[in-house]
């Protein structure tokens, strides 16, 4: 899980349970995700990567493009 890369789907940001969607076995997955840095916040639509995973749905991503 850690390195690959997704698209939130509900806002990620302090505070909030965000959720994204990655690519994984060949289909596509929803994660529970929370911002990597803790006060980030990553709108909708925004392609990030995965830093670390907490089985069984739980990501902590990053943006994977500086803007």
């Amino acid at each position: 899980m850690v390195g690959l890369m997704g698209r939130v789907t509900g806002t990620v940001g302090p505070g909030l349970v965000g959720e994204v969607i990655v690519r994984v076995r060949g289909g596509a997955e929803h994660f529970l995700a929370y911002p990597a840095t803790g006060t980030a916040r990553i709108e909708r639509g925004t392609v990030v990567v995965v830093v670390e995973y907490l089985p069984p749905r739980t990501v902590y991503v990053t943006e994977a493009y500086d803007g």
